[in-house]
């Protein structure tokens, strides 16, 4: 028996969760198949539980601050056992709420099972067949492993979705790949008393762009904890009953190379859809559209923003207009927002350095150093650095990258900056209160301003925070 539905989404994270609420404000015909287990990647194997193991590594990490600032404590015991209790018991409840979410949706509209593509208005769900008017590919993406590495490491071979399983902390532990996810863990873990090295495959530490921070980051996470750079040909081997890497011995292996859609299995092969050099999905993010046809993708299944809010806008964006189809309409897309929670931390608002150069953006750059930052220096936090960037001409704010105190805050401030539109002025204009690391912030725009020579806007456009173009300077 064939089911028949106006909408189809294959995928229930954060993508399809969100497809199918902006789907359902349209008909009540909508299908949610999901292949292994409701719960989304952030509450069971990303953002939460990555939180939860950063704050046990941030308050270790306390203790043994303390004496800086003449409080002496004795050095922090870790019990790696009651660490990791408390991270799979609010991992478990994270995942609860969004059980409890899926679960009480009406049952006819979902459906668990593995589907696949007979043409592309009709999926194969483990031998059940649903017709769709539309369909939402939102099945997310899973850890990269080099070829060969499981065969060769067994179970001495983790990925970072394993981690939040554990029921105690390895003594010790190769992590390799120094992006956003392996940067966190190991440094968490290494916070919390585990013998770590991360190795980077190439010259670079974490996501920054600027020619002057990401060094920077390097020489800061170097001091951190053990770092190997461009560590490019690894070939790691058991040696008995540990993982021998770079000449040294492990307990274990983090796999922390990247990640990859789960696309293969679908029958995509069958439909013809547009790619681009990469292999990639080719799609209008701002209609969530996948080629011509009534297809649409969002989340961690494209190579755009795999992040939380990022798919959740997608997936809103991919179901209102799977549901809509043929009357596509295109959505306006947030100001980019991306957040690293290592120590000191890093921050991308807007374009980054990179994508303003590549797209041959005229623009100019004010600068902070954190090193003697006042509300820094008192929290013994003044380590790194804030660059901002304006368009040249207008003084309008591009983007910032940033490594250092606070910058999941400060991200926030730039980024809805940058969707306003606001001009390096405007923001001068805006209260800065003392003594905070906001501060710093303050002391780039004005080195931004003074340097470019930027103008100051015509009382008539109006200022978002002030009503004198003087304030501020």
């Amino acid at each position: 028996m064939t089911l028949h539905y106006d909408v189809a989404i294959i995928g229930a994270g954060t993508a399809g969760m969100a497809a199918y609420r902006a789907a359902r404000v349209h008909t009540e015909r909508v299908l949610l198949i999901e292949a292994a287990h409701y719960g989304t990647t952030c509450a069971r194997v990303g953002c939460m539980p990555s939180k939860l193991l950063i704050a046990a590594g941030d308050a270790a990490q306390a203790v043994r601050d303390a004496h800086r600032f003449g409080v002496q404590a004795e050095a922090p015991r870790i019990d790696g056992r009651a660490v990791m209790q408390r991270v799979r018991s609010e991992r478990d409840r994270f995942v609860g709420f969004v059980l409890d979410t899926v679960q009480g949706w009406p049952e006819p509209t979902r459906l668990m099972g593995r589907a696949r593509f007979i043409n592309a208005g009709m999926l194969d769900v483990d031998g059940q067949r649903v017709t769709a008017g539309s369909v939402v590919i939102a099945t997310g993406s899973r850890p990269r492993v080099p070829a060969g590495w499981r065969e060769r490491l067994g179970a001495k071979l983790f990925v970072n979705d394993d981690v939040f399983d554990w029921t105690d902390l390895p003594l010790s532990l190769a992590v390799v790949g120094a992006g956003v996810i392996g940067l966190e863990l190991a440094q968490a873990l290494h916070h919390l008393g585990v013998r770590v090295r991360l190795f980077s495959r190439s010259d670079r530490v974490g996501p920054l762009t600027d020619p002057e921070l990401q060094p920077l980051a390097q020489r800061l996470f170097a001091q951190a904890m053990p770092l190997t750079l461009n560590a490019a040909a690894l070939d790691p081997v058991l040696d008995g009953e540990q993982v021998l890497l770079g000449g040294e011995r492990f307990d274990a292996l983090l796999c922390t190379a990247g990640r990859e859609p789960n696309l293969d299995g679908l029958g995509l092969e069958a439909l013809n859809l547009p790619r681009d050099a990469a292999g990639h999905p080719s799609l209008d993010r701002h209609t969530g559209q996948w080629g011509d046809m009534p297809l649409f993708i969002a989340g961690d299944a494209t190579n755009d923003r795999p992040l939380l809010h990022e798919a959740a806008d997608a997936g809103r964006i991919a179901g209102d207009n799977a549901a809509r189809w043929p009357d596509v309409h295109r959505r306006p897309r947030r100001a980019p927002l991306a957040v690293v929670f290592s120590d000191p931390q890093i921050a991308i608002a807007g374009a980054s350095h990179g994508e303003l150069t590549a797209e041959g953006v005229a623009f100019g750059t004010g600068r902070v150093s954190f090193a003697d930052q006042g509300r820094s220096r008192v929290m013994l936090v003044n380590r790194g650095g804030l660059h901002v960037y304006a368009e040249r001409g207008s003084g309008r704010l591009l983007g910032a990258e940033m490594i250092g105190p606070a910058a999941e805050h400060l991200g926030h401030l730039l980024a809805w900056s940058v969707q306003r539109g606001d001009t390096v002025q405007q923001m001068l204009n805006c209260p800065f209160y003392h003594p905070v690391v906001e501060e710093g912030l303050r002391t780039a725009l004005r080195q931004l301003h003074n340097d470019q020579h930027l103008p100051d806007p015509p009382l008539e456009n109006g200022l978002d925070c002030d009503t004198s173009a003087e304030v501020g300077n």
